[in-house]
């Protein structure tokens, strides 16, 4: 029996430690991940954030560990069996032996393959749940960010966050987690068997292990910088096709084609460097690993082969046929895991990164949230006061000054003036979509501002100059989600605006298919959908910007038919480019440069020869010329 010297065995497993711990400390070493993206949040910090999603879910991950041993177990005994069975096949051995050792091998086999098909199916039953956990929060988050907020990170960025760098989280709870930890066991396993079958092959196979650090190293340097290279070109590309797929009627009209298209061939064989140089990169490490891997197992048939024929020992121990076999298996899974390792490692950086990435979304505190005292709106009569309102979007450029005005429930009120006055701002205040800096704003004689946003906006019905329609269908856009509105009550809100004629005329009714931003219907028809999503849901206030201002004259005048009935349900605010549009207004607001110059009847302030007069007079005699041609 072999007599195992500790102090070989200590100073092999130090050095094969000390070994493992420079390539994990290369790895994480600075604050820049594979990606390139500065690093701001401790490694702890993140994974304490993210550990609370996971936490609902700890019971499948105690599974997958127990599981997991399973599978480390066939590692570190599978080469032991295959060993034992090739001395029975080279010695004398009776058939039983044989097939009790075959039959025990493909048992252990079996059972390993089926414990690793269950903790991937796990793992991937529980990671898309905690992604999902997390898109979800990420998403409610963004929805509660004030429009000021929102117009302060571009589209793209937010839908990489809620995709792209979720999916990267994905992968650490799916994959690099379970690796980093079953490939770490199974190298010091594989390291223990070894020592303890023959310490003297296993001191040989440790002399290579420092190159596989050196070059991992190396390839980490070189792979992070084309990885970020590959990452840029490739939203590069991502958002010049965003952009000039929206705007390529642009360039058709002005037939630019072939600029553009030498543009985006410039950026695709940016895109396509960016890809060889990661195949060169990955083309070069494979192979010098592998021929790491080669040299050791031919040094273990070489030093191990000349021990086993010529009956001699190898330095104080004899080496069997078998034990060359299990050694060729355990030198397999050893060089594996440790070339992965620094990988994995990388990978994980750039997980948590994307990590940082979310969770620097999710730490915007919104600037606008509900006092803690705030109250709920149970009723709303629709009287408005504005009292001495200031605001602006930057500090120091008043955008409205000194605002003061009242309207009375039931009223119209119109606002005119020209670009830059002030007029949409005031309607984006009252439903709270930016917090003014001074004065008060009151909805039935209270502030606003002691009101819960949801419950205030709920009252507001808004219809906006640029209509957004969702994909779907003419029914999901009208009722935008919501339960139990009959189609009965659907149409019934169609004819009130008279949207009912044209959605009478489409093969499938409501049911109609609403492509991207509603581009399969006119703009009329879209004004008169938003018109129906308006009022469905009986606001008190309603608030018109700009309604009538991109469609033709047909349109506006079934618009204005609309607009006559819905003067007696309930207040209405209106932003107005065509004046003839507003002539029947309770009271008409003329705002130059963020200030009121006068308010009045239609007639009122025509009497005065002021500022609505003079545009007026401008639209009217424009009107007469068009007319004349």
């Amino acid at each position: 029996m072999m007599h195992l010297n500790p102090l070989v065995l200590v100073g092999a497993v130090i050095g094969v430690i000390t070994a493992l711990l420079v390539a994990a400390y290369a790895a994480v070493k600075d604050k820049k991940t594979a990606m390139g993206f500065e690093r701001n949040m401790e490694d702890g910090e993140i994974m304490r954030r993210l550990a609370r999603y996971a936490r609902p879910y700890l019971s499948k991950f105690l599974i997958v560990g127990v599981l997991m041993l399973f599978s480390i177990a066939y590692d570190i005994i599978s080469p032991l069996i295959v060993g034992r069975i090739e001395e029975l096949v080279a010695g004398e051995f009776e058939l039983r032996t044989l097939f009790l050792g075959v039959s025990v091998y493909a048992g252990v086999l079996v059972f390993s393959m089926g414990s690793t098909y269950l903790q991937a199916v796990i793992l991937q039953r529980v990671g898309q749940r905690i992604i999902s956990d997390l898109r979800e929060d990420l998403f409610s988050h963004i929805e509660s960010l004030a429009h000021e907020q929102l117009n302060e990170i571009p589209v793209g960025k937010l839908v990489t966050r809620v995709t792209n760098d979720t999916n990267a989280i994905s992968m650490m709870f799916t994959n690099l987690l379970v690796q980093l930890t079953k490939n770490s066991f199974v190298i010091l396993g594989i390291l223990v068997a070894m020592l303890c079958l023959n310490y003297e092959l296993t001191l040989m196979v440790l002399c290579f292990v420092p190159f596989i650090v050196i070059f991992t190293v190396i390839f980490r340097k070189f792979s992070r910088r084309a990885n970020r290279k590959l990452k840029n070109a490739t939203t590069d590309i991502n958002t010049y096709l965003s952009e000039n797929l929206s705007g390529i009627k642009v360039t058709q009209i002005f037939g630019r084609e072939d600029e553009k298209m030498e543009d985006f061939r410039q950026k695709s064989q940016k895109l396509a460097r960016a890809n060889q140089e990661q195949i060169f990169v990955f083309s070069v490490f494979r192979p010098l690993v592998y021929m790491l891997y080669v040299s050791s197992i031919l040094c273990l048939f070489y030093l191990g082969g000349m021990g086993h024929l010529n009956n001699i020992s190898f330095l104080g121990q004899t080496i069997s046929s078998g034990t060359i076999v299990t050694f060729y298996m355990y030198i397999s899974k050893f060089f594996t895991p440790i070339q992965n390792l620094a990988e994995q490692f990388n990978w994980l950086q750039s997980a948590l990164a994307s990590a940082e990435k979310v969770f620097s979304i999710m730490d915007i505190q919104p600037r606008m949230q509900d006092a803690p005292d705030a109250i709920e709106l149970d009723e709303v009569k629709g009287e408005i006061e504005f009292r001495d309102v200031w605001f602006s979007y930057v500090p120091g450029e008043w955008v409205l000054q000194g605002v003061s005005f009242h309207v009375d429930a039931r009223q119209t009120v119109a606002f005119v003036g020209s670009t830059g006055s002030g007029k949409s701002t005031i309607l984006s205040l009252i439903c709270r979509n930016y917090e003014f800096q001074k004065g008060q704003i009151l909805i039935d004689g209270i502030d606003i501002r002691k009101i819960k946003i949801s419950s205030l906006r709920r009252h507001f019905g808004q219809m906006l100059q640029d209509v957004f329609l969702f994909s779907g269908t003419i029914r999901s856009n009208i009722v935008l989600r919501e339960e139990g509105i009959p189609d009965s009550e659907i149409m019934e809100v169609c004819r009130y605006v008279n949207a009912d004629k044209f959605i009478n005329k489409l093969d499938h009714g409501l049911d109609e298919e609403v492509r991207e931003r509603g581009n399969n219907f006119s703009a009329g028809q879209r004004q008169l959908l938003s018109f129906a999503r308006t009022i469905i849901h009986k606001p008190s206030v309603m608030i018109l910007d700009e309604a009538t201002a991109n469609i033709d004259t047909e349109t506006e005048l079934l618009i204005q038919d609309s607009l006559e009935k819905m003067r007696t349900v309930g207040t209405m605010l209106i932003v107005a480019h065509r004046l003839s549009t507003i002539q029947h207004a309770d009271n008409i607001i003329v705002l130059s440069h963020g200030k009121i110059l006068e308010q009045g009847t239609h007639q009122q302030l025509l009497a005065r020869h002021g500022r609505y007069y003079q545009l007026y007079t401008l639209q009217y005699h424009k009107a007469q010329l068009n007319a004349a041609e």
